[in-house]
């Protein structure tokens, strides 16, 4: 149980880690390289460490060095291991990723149905018409899914996705790289997670243009097998939700290793709600201090558009909103927010839906212990990032002193 008791207001400085969402797609681009990959700022967590045994396991030398648990190394290997543990496999959703490097291994990629938190249903449609567009075959059945890759194929592939998917545009540009061969993709999701997959492929010689309508990729001319070396953004999340937290306790702080373009949407929310922050070279910084609340109802709308306010964003503004003064009428949250009652019990908050992505919240009481059970924790789990970073963050009240319980 993680116990978390009112204290002084969170200030300081601190640094976030490299972002786990855009690590392990980089790993899976780093094996369909076939040449050696060296991915600095590499978080050290449980679904890293899985790509990584999955990696192992299916042929790949994969090391963090002893002296830098944050670097990791990929090499490629002649070792014929086409098929990762299932059992392994599914213990993570991002497992998908691999199918473009197993296929330009192999030829072939067996893996169970994704895994990893109970959020719900993790379609991949979208990622089988993706490699049915590059003369992929894919079977089905209880267990996972096979993919079989086509032989020969030349010429620019042409996908137009339904609906900004995460998944399914970097399955395309990870297979364009197996295959060799260019790609147009429409309407891509345009994510940090997705560009850093870009900008990886740019630092390896591909051309690439990207638009808020189409992705294109053209291959390098000539393949080089000398090292390349990519870096892994800052966890924007754990960026936002210290944020958030700095707010509501109304203190001060600089929080590093982010990139602006990757929380724009969450500082426009922090500022419509009376919260001065902005973020330049690298740095988030949030003044809540002597923060006057505007009063206004909060704007917390998830999307998959350019430039749109990504969904994990939305817990960490909800606490937020929780503790200003007032009945609030929050903005477009979406429906599956009736299905997440923590909020309401942990914070005693009363909330009422008024219809569907929309209802009011007032009756916070602030001096209040909240203890949460059932929460990933240790060195590698979703807890162990604040525990390690609220600390530096704890003014003391006086020298010697801090009553922060983490």
């Amino acid at each position: 149980m993680v116990a978390v008791r009112p204290s002084v207001p969170l200030a300081g400085t601190v640094t976030v880690d490299g972002s786990k969402n855009a690590a392990l797609p980089l790993l899976a681009a780093a094996a369909a390289m076939h040449r050696p990959v060296h991915s600095s700022n590499v978080p050290a967590n449980t679904d890293v460490g899985t790509m990584l045994t999955l990696l192992q396991q299916a042929g790949w030398h994969a090391a963090r060095p002893v002296n830098d648990p944050h670097t990791t190394v990929i090499l490629p290997s002649d070792k014929q291991r086409p098929d990762p543990d299932p059992e392994v496999a599914a213990r993570i959703r991002a497992s998908y990723y691999l199918v473009p490097a197993l296929l330009g291994a192999y030829g072939r990629a067996r893996l169970p149905w994704p895994g990893g938190c109970a959020i719900g249903e993790r379609g991949m449609e979208q990622h089988f018409k993706v490699y049915e567009r590059f003369g992929d075959r894919s079977t089905v059945d209880d267990r996972g899914y096979l993919v079989e890759a086509a032989t020969g194929g030349r010429g620019t592939v042409s996908i137009m996705l339904p609906f900004r998917s995460r998944g399914a545009s970097i399955a395309a540009v990870l297979r364009a790289v197996v295959a060799g061969r260019p790609l147009r993709l429409g309407q891509p999701n345009l994510s940090p997670e997705v560009l850093s997959v870009v900008e990886a492929l740019r630092i390896s010689g591909w051309e690439c243009r990207v638009s808020e309508a189409v992705l294109t990729l053209q291959p390098p001319r000539s393949v080089s097998g000398e090292e390349i070396a990519w870096r892994v953004p800052g966890d924007k999340i754990e960026a936002g939700t210290l944020a958030c937290a700095v707010a509501v306790t109304g203190g001060n702080a600089h929080i590093l290793g982010v990139h602006r373009d990757d929380i724009t949407p969450l500082i426009t929310a922090l500022r419509w709600l009376g919260i001065p922050a902005d973020a330049e070279d690298g740095t988030l910084t949030v003044q809540a201090q002597d923060a006057q609340p505007t009063g206004r109802p909060l704007r917390a709308i998830a999307s998959l558009s350019p430039g749109g306010l990504d969904a994990d964003f939305e817990p960490a503004l909800l606490a937020l909103a929780l503790t200003l003064p007032g009945t609030r009428v929050p903005h477009g949250l979406p429906p599956a927010a009736r299905g997440n009652p923590p909020s309401d019990l942990l914070l005693s908050a009363s909330i009422g839906f008024i219809r569907s992505r929309r209802f009011a919240f007032s009756g916070l009481v602030r001096e209040r212990t909240v203890r949460q059970q059932g929460l990933r924790r240790g060195p590698y789990g979703h807890v162990a990032p604040a525990r390690r970073l609220l600390p530096r963050l704890c003014r003391p009240r006086a020298a010697g002193s801090c009553t922060c319980p983490t």
